[in-house]
């Protein structure tokens, strides 16, 4: 496995359950990215249409510090 993407609802239960996820992986060595926020806060992601959800994707950052090589 080379990378983890995070693409968890932009709500304040999402970005905790991301940040949890990214706690207890931080000692492996692995590529954690979330995806882009093209999603507006609040909203489902279940809702969110395949082109925004795939742009967010496409455009991921690097969550937190984890970038390791």
């Amino acid at each position: 496995m080379k990378e983890i993407i995070l693409a968890l609802n932009a709500t304040m239960e999402g970005e905790t359950t991301s940040f949890f996820i990214y706690k207890k992986l931080a000692p492996y060595t692995v590529l954690m990215s979330a995806i882009a926020r093209g999603i507006a806060v609040g909203d489902e992601l279940e809702y969110t249409d395949e082109i925004t959800l795939a742009r967010s994707i496409a455009n991921r950052v690097p969550f937190g510090n984890a970038i390791k090589k």
